[in-house]
């Protein structure tokens, strides 16, 4: 199925984000991009947690409201949210308020910050991806730093881009183990970034809207507006900061190696003269 726009693209109004959104998706398509399986679609439908699809002939068409609620599940489930739970949210929800908001500041939330769309793998195909550098070791420890997560019999990679910057590394003759440590101290200390980023603006910005049950009619709206304008303030920060710290790596190493080359130019140069 096609997807001709992005809902993040009417970031400044959330109910105009979801009712403008034209996306429709297959049940294999939707599970993907939602990054779970299908098996999980189907049983978040069964239990009422979703809406069941439009059908077109034989087919089931799901649409980004369908998308929007399967990645608010996700995290009601990782906070400790039983499924039966989530249905009475959702139905509370649906009888007395307006679908529309929540569902905005659903997308505002549950989005992903990254348009990767995971890929699956075999793993005689790892195998000969890595070589002989993929033990049973390392690949646990990809799987412990979730670069690749077990679906089965298959491997599902969620960040075909970081998995494949890894690759490369690796055919330039970064050891493989070396390199995961290196993303597990990364990843610890970007984790310990976004944190203090999130308490700065919870602080700074949520805590004067008031500490007393949200609005639908308000405070809905700007809860997702805040979302939305946060994600690029972030993405150019963060990526001016690697920028930076990767220019300073570069001339530190690099530099070194072109210093010695300069100075054998300069030595070949004597002895030729």
């Amino acid at each position: 199925m096609s997807e001709p726009s992005d809902p993040q693209l009417s970031a400044g109004d959330p109910e105009t984000a979801v009712a403008s959104s034209v996306r429709e998706f297959t049940i294999d398509e939707l599970a993907q991009i939602a990054r779970m399986t299908v098996r999980n679609v189907r049983a978040y439908q069964d239990k009422g947690l979703i809406p069941p699809p439009e059908i077109r002939g034989r087919t089931g068409i799901y649409s980004d409201a369908h998308l929007a609620r399967l990645r608010m599940i996700g995290p009601l489930l990782a906070r400790g949210y039983s499924l039966g739970n989530i249905a009475e949210l959702i139905g509370a929800w649906e009888r007395g308020q307006d679908l529309r908001q929540l569902l905005g500041l659903e997308q505002a939330i549950t989005s992903p910050w990254s348009e990767d769309v995971p890929v699956y793998y075999e793993l005689s195909e790892l195998m000969t991806a890595f070589g002989r550098q993929m033990t049973p070791e390392l690949l646990g420890r990809a799987v412990q730093l979730n670069l690749v997560q077990v679906d089965g019999a298959r491997f599902r990679v969620p960040s075909p881009r970081l998995f494949n910057a890894g690759l490369e590394l690796v055919a330039m003759g970064v050891p493989m183990m070396s390199l995961l440590d290196v993303l597990g101290g990364l990843r610890a200390n970007v984790e310990q970034v976004a944190n203090q980023i999130m308490q700065l603006v919870a602080h700074h910005v949520l805590e004067p809207l008031g500490a007393g049950k949200p609005s639908l009619g308000s405070d809905v709206p700007q809860l997702a507006d805040i979302l939305w304008r946060l994600r690029p303030i972030i993405d150019v920060a963060v990526e001016a900061e690697v920028a930076t710290a990767m220019e300073k790596a570069t001339q530190r190493y690099f530099g070194e190696r072109m210093d010695a080359l300069f100075q054998y130019v300069v030595k070949s140069k004597d002895r030729s003269g």
